[in-house]
């Protein structure tokens, strides 16, 4: 009973807390007035507010403003690049405290090992990650994933401390017509948390997949599929990755009417855009600045989003929540000056001082050695299934075009930008490779790969050149994983990810500057993409319409099958 009795004595004030902090304004969630007072702290819980106090350490925040530490919704830490330490140094003084996180990046790679790694990872990092289980390990059945995690797999991972619930459920499919592994999956997690995944689903087949427990989605891309997906009792996440941005499009509907039902996340958002842009701390200033009344944008980041998840701990400033605190410049600047993780102020010595574990997934690229025939595409007729790229959005189009077959072969074509797509299986499971067409990279030259390519992380290339394409189909193999440029024979720029070819093991300003190395090779072969190694990770996603492409050949999503 000591540590209740001294957050009682504490809060009443008959004893010093542990820390004051002194001279800001407070944000009211409740009615959005900025309120004057102290914030009394003992350990990692805030025991007074409101009042005067004294405290064994004082910091003076005078001129700030003070709002609960933000809560990013769903994200994939394994896009950021960086291993959850790095992870946590990047985002912590962004103010974010808290991230929800689904390790299926790092599953669909080695399995269950990757998402112990992330459950112990976050007993050691300052901000809270909370580790969701992977609910589509694989996403589909057309696809060759490195692991399979069915129900019983995920029951011996449940109840550690950071766990949550279970994981986006990409196969609406699975969910709506009652596929038995699907159920087995629901079942387990029925009456607690299921995160959802929906892209387009609506009507009866939206009610179905609600009425399985789906409590909350972040594939909303229209006011009108995210309104509709509200009155049904959803909660929407507005979502800003590197490559799907879809705020802008959602940003009308949050008002102080909707915001407690809906939240921020970023999904995939890479050190590139969390150093040029920012994070959730982005979101708040942009929404803002374009409207969005403050007390709507910052209670969808905190508050909202605690309340959808279950965290009952945290989301306001007050007493007997976690000690999740930002002091900020002003709400609508919303650049943070100091943040506190459960009572503990992120600061550099801070995050020196961490324990962190060893990585896994080393070696994971077992790839065959690919040549330039490889990447033919062989066919007896013209009339050709091209992926269409929606700049900003992981949704692409299902296009028709007539190329031309010369020796067999289906060229590439610059002037139509009809670029040579192709998945080559790297977890040595059986060699495939699939190969196809897409619009929208703006690609003259070269190639770009990558074992960045969800959700089963096999190698993506798109070239001009067949040449090029094998140089970085290869070179991966040999860097452990990662992103390659290649122009005439050469390797212009690459990063390596050797941590199950999803994860680098340098510090995020390393990876950081690396990507503008990369984002300055790929632009120079003709890309006009603003993030084409992201964008083309999503090509090979079948569960997001309408056409993708997999080791297994193209899929048309609407209808769910493969179709060459």
């Amino acid at each position: 009973m000591a540590d209740l009795e001294t957050r009682i004595a504490q809060g009443r004030g008959d004893t010093p807390a542990d820390l004051v902090l002194k001279g800001g304004q407070m944000l009211d969630l409740i009615t959005g007035d900025l309120l004057h007072g102290d914030i009394a702290i003992c350990g990692d819980t805030i025991v007074g507010t409101l009042d005067s106090y004294e405290g064994r350490e004082t910091l003076d925040v005078t001129g700030l403003i003070l709002v609960p530490g933000f809560i990013d919704t769903h994200l994939h830490i394994e896009s950021s690049l960086v291993t959850p330490f790095e992870f946590d140094r990047c985002v912590g003084p962004r103010g974010i405290t808290t991230a929800i996180c689904d390790p299926h990046e790092i599953a669909n790679v080695i399995g269950a090992p990757g998402i112990r790694y992330f459950q112990q990872a976050s007993q050691h990092t300052l901000i809270d990650i909370k580790v969701q289980l992977s609910s589509c390990v694989p996403s589909t059945h057309m696809e060759t994933a490195g692991a399979e995690l069915g129900a019983s797999d995920l029951a011996e991972l449940m109840h550690p401390p950071s766990g949550l619930g279970l994981a986006e459920f990409m196969n609406y499919p699975g969910v709506i017509f009652r596929d038995p592994q699907a159920m087995a999956k629901l079942a387990l997690f029925e009456g607690g948390h299921i995160d959802g995944h929906c892209p387009l689903l609506s009507g009866r087949d939206l009610n179905a997949y609600i009425a399985a427990g789906i409590r909350t989605e972040h594939e909303a891309t229209t006011p009108q599929e995210a309104l509709e997906k509200l009155r049904k009792g959803m909660r929407v996440l507005i979502r800003e990755g590197s490559v799907s941005k879809d705020m802008h499009a959602l940003r009308p509907l949050l008002t102080e009417r909707t915001a407690p039902y809906m939240c921020l996340c970023t999904d995939d958002r890479n050190p590139l855009d969390i150093g040029e842009y920012g994070h959730l701390d982005y979101m708040i200033r942009e929404m803002i600045r374009l409207g969005t009344p403050p007390l709507a944008a910052y209670r969808a980041a905190t508050l909202s989003a605690a309340e959808a998840f279950g965290l009952k701990d945290r989301g306001i400033l007050a007493p007997g929540k976690r000690a999740d605190i930002v002091a900020l410049d002003s709400l609508e600047g919303c650049h943070a000056q100091l943040v506190l993780a459960g009572g503990v102020r992120l600061t550099d010595a801070a995050f020196a001082a961490r324990d962190t574990i060893a990585p896994v997934g080393r070696h994971s690229v077992k790839a065959p050695k690919v040549s330039a025939s490889d990447f033919r595409a062989t066919g007896n007729k013209t009339q050709t299934d091209v992926i269409g790229i929606r700049p900003g959005q992981i949704l692409t189009d299902h296009l028709h075009e007539d190329i031309a077959i010369v020796d067999g072969d289906k060229r590439p074509d610059a002037a139509r930008d009809l670029v040579r797509i192709a998945v080559v299986e790297r977890h040595g499971k059986n060699g495939n490779i699939a190969c196809g067409f897409v619009r929208g990279f703006g690609l003259r030259a070269g190639a770009i790969a990558s074992t960045v390519c969800h959700d089963h992380h096999n190698i993506a290339c798109v070239g001009m050149d067949y040449d090029d394409m094998a140089l970085a189909a290869n070179r991966l193999g040999e860097i452990e994983g990662g992103f390659v440029v290649t122009q005439g024979g050469k390797v212009l720029a690459e990063l390596a990810l050797p941590v199950a070819g999803l994860m680098s093991l340098d510090p995020f300003e390393v990876v950081r500057d690396r990507l503008v190395h990369l984002r300055d090779a790929a632009k120079s072969l003709g890309v006009t993409l603003e993030e084409p190694f992201l964008q083309l990770a999503f090509l090979a996603l079948p569960v997001i319409p309408a056409l993708k492409i997999t080791d297994r050949g193209m899929v048309d999503v609407v209808k769910f099958e493969i179709i060459g």
